[in-house]
């Protein structure tokens, strides 16, 4: 008779923590999977799922807006933020209910308890004071929030957790930070009708982006009519007896607003969960240390996802949770390669990217050329929308290999995934400038731009 209750307990039920309870299951392995809110995950439940239905839902008035420019005569519109809650919350809860059933048709038990760590193989369900004994423990819990800047006030805010729920839309508010988060939904609430503000403590939006994309998506939204206040700190948030807040800015300036959205990034949520009572080792923002095969310092137990804050993608997690069950249960040598991962940015204009910026090639890279153009999308050329799209591919000159390449207009969330593709198995300029072009599509700009805009030697730079 085994020592332990189960091969593998499994602390978070987000897409990470199912793909890899599934996957251990599909192997043998005897799997229960914890979950002390809904299963689904921060990105199922309050993140990527319904912040895209979001952005899907604030793009309408765009389209009712270019539809005269090609006869149609749509007519007064309005927008009931209500109707759009309540139908997403309809689509989470199907898909909450496709996770459970997932996991039922595996085998896996669904434990509806937070978890902590006993120890190095003991974990304790709170829900119930149980000890259970696992062979392997991972450790799934995701990110939370982080409730930074410290300024008075800030308990006034809401966070990506309570924007979801909000009971009516702001007419007037504010956005905090600049990055995934605030980006989109600043674009979300703008497209919806509210009067939106986003406050910057940088000179540009998205750190981490080529910054062609971070001046081009400033400028789009400033068109749209989104203030960005950019090298500005909020220091005070009062609420006011009407509910309204006024924040003080770092430049001396004051607003009023309806609600303020908190988004300057997320931690790992490994407080509380007794990692300490097993020797876990995590780093000083409290990510868990882990591997190229998601092990921690304690051989049975491992982490993948935001907790390890290595790339905190939905897709990532999955790959690593699914790498970790045929490493550790199919008997296989798989990791990740956190080295290459196409990602998009569901603000309006869309941004897709993959591979190196522009200054990262240039630091890593003798010589390097850059192609790119910007042009108006077809759609505007009858709808007299001034929005550009913009395309950027970064060139190893020496080997002609793609190095990155970057977008910013419609639809580059989906082209950046076949992008993706082949920059992934390492394909050339070359390779891209043979790949018949498809007639008329903005993507076609990726196989026809064969001239470089640029080429950079060392640290000779010519303008071509």
């Amino acid at each position: 008779m085994s020592d332990f209750d189960v091969d593998l307990f499994v602390i978070g039920a987000g897409s990470g923590g199912v793909r890899a309870a599934r996957i251990a299951a599909g192997y043998g392995a005897r799997v229960m999977i914890a979950e002390e809110y809904r299963v689904g995950g921060t990105c199922v439940i309050r993140g990527c799922v319904p912040k895209k239905l979001m952005v899907i839902a604030s793009r309408f008035s765009d389209d009712f807006t270019d539809a005269a420019g090609f006869g149609w005569n749509v007519g007064e519109s309005s927008f009931d933020w209500s109707a759009l809650i309540a139908a997403k919350n309809r689509e989470i809860d199907r898909l909450e209910g496709a996770y459970r059933a997932n996991l039922d048709r595996a085998g896996v038990e669904l434990v509806e308890s937070r978890a902590e760590i006993v120890d190095a193989q003991t974990v304790r369900l709170l829900a119930t004071g149980e000890t259970l004994r696992a062979k392997r423990i991972l450790v799934a819990v995701g990110a939370a929030p982080a409730m930074q800047p410290a300024i008075p006030g800030m308990e006034h805010t809401i966070t990506s957790n309570e924007v979801f729920d909000l009971p009516q839309q702001p007419e007037r508010v504010l956005v905090i930070g600049a990055g995934y988060i605030a980006v989109e939904f600043a674009g979300i609430f703008a497209g919806l009708g509210s009067k939106t503000t986003l406050v910057h403590r940088g000179d540009k939006l998205l750190r981490g982006f080529d910054d062609d994309l971070r001046t081009r998506l400033g400028e789009a939204y400033a068109a749209r009519g989104i203030e960005v206040k950019y090298s500005t700190t909020p220091l005070r948030i009062e609420k006011q007896e009407d509910g309204t807040r006024v924040v003080s800015f770092s430049d001396g300036s004051a607003g009023h607003y309806d609600q303020v959205l908190l988004a300057t990034g997320r931690v790992p949520a490994t407080k509380g969960l007794g990692l300490e009572n097993a020797g876990v080792l995590c780093d000083e923002l409290g990510a868990i240390v882990v591997d190229a095969y998601s092990r921690s310092e304690i051989p049975s137990i491992y982490a993948i996802g935001d907790v390890t804050n290595r790339a905190n993608l939905t897709p990532v997690a999955i790959r690593e949770g699914h790498a970790f069950a045929d490493t550790e249960f199919g008997g296989k040598d798989a990791h990740v390669d956190h080295s290459l991962i196409p990602t998009a940015v569901f603000s309006t204009p869309e941004i897709g990217t993959v591979g190196l910026t522009e200054t990262a090639a240039r630091l890593r890279f003798e010589r390097v050329a850059v192609y790119q153009a910007a042009f108006r999308a077809m759609r505007a050329t009858l709808s007299g929308r001034e929005e550009r799209v913009f395309m950027k591919i970064i060139v190893d000159a020496e080997t002609d290999k793609v190095l990155g390449v970057h977008l910013l207009g419609p639809d580059s969330g989906e082209m950046i995934q076949l992008a993706g593709v082949a920059v992934t198995m390492g394909a050339t300029k070359a390779d891209f400038d043979r790949t018949i072009a498809v007639h008329p599509s903005a993507a076609e700009e990726l196989v026809t731009m064969r001239e470089p805009y640029a080429v950079y030697d060392g640290s000779k730079a010519g303008v071509l």
